[in-house]
């Protein structure tokens, strides 16, 4: 599952280097690539999209399965794992916050994807895109050539305004459970994946790791947010090792 502003497309490189004893899914989450994009945001709320994933996965499958997800795509699987934790045998977690703790905290968090939200609507998907790659988080794809940031850009332009928009108001990381507390609850075996150069989800994933039964954090050199990126081969290395662990 790829991230906000992302599609399966997001995964190209990635699925023909992952174990092929493995059927590998990738699918776009609403609002984003060639999903639906719905104009009510109260159906982008993240039990409606845990239910979506529900269908997806009950139309492959009645085994469990194995979830892998990057930064929203990961919260994704967090809930689904929390709502439909016997369908679940493990988790790869790559950049994923668990949600915020903090009430006031959530609430920032909220009005600030609110305000985002409206931003998108009163420009161009371009300029978003433009203004979103320019944030901290993303710094570390300046070192990369402008034909490299380039392919990025082309993927997330596939998206459109409505999608976007209210992916941020109806799945925002503010709205979403705070699950830390129910990781006891969460028992799959998991790898978390951080970048070492992105110093708040390698912090933050290091407490993860503490809490969650049966979960291991590695953290991939010279990466930061966006680590199937900018270090494609270690991440198919940390994820390859971790699916042995499942034969």
């Amino acid at each position: 599952m790829h991230g906000f502003t992302g599609s399966s497309d997001d995964w190209n490189y990635i699925i023909p280097l992952i174990d092929n004893r493995y059927n590998k899914i990738t699918y776009d989450l609403l609002g984003h690539g060639k999903s639906d994009f719905p104009n009510d945001s109260s159906l982008y709320s993240w039990e409606l999209q845990v239910e979506q994933l529900n269908k997806i996965i009950n139309s492959f499958t009645d085994d469990k399965v194995i979830l892998a997800g990057y930064s929203m795509g990961g919260r994704l699987a967090l809930c689904y794992a929390f709502t439909y934790p016997e369908r679940v045998l493990g988790m790869i977690l790559e950049s994923t916050s668990p949600g915020i703790k903090n009430k006031q905290e959530r609430e920032k968090r909220i009005k600030d994807d609110e305000e985002m939200a409206k931003f998108i609507s009163t420009h161009t998907v371009e300029e978003f895109i433009e203004m979103w790659l320019n944030k901290d988080i993303f710094g570390t794809l300046l070192r990369f050539s402008d034909t490299k940031r380039r392919e990025i850009k082309k993927h997330k332009l596939k998206n459109n305004r409505i999608g976007l928009s209210n992916s941020l108001y109806g799945f925002s990381t503010g709205k979403m459970p705070y699950l830390y507390n129910q990781f006891n609850h969460i028992t799959p075996r998991t790898l978390l994946l951080t970048g070492d150069l992105d110093s708040k989800f390698t912090s933050l994933n290091k407490h993860i790791a503490g809490k969650l039964p049966s979960a291991k954090h590695k953290i991939i050199r010279n990466s930061g947010h966006t680590i199937h990126f900018e270090e494609p081969l270690k991440f198919v290395d940390a994820v390859n090792d971790f699916l042995k662990e499942f034969i």
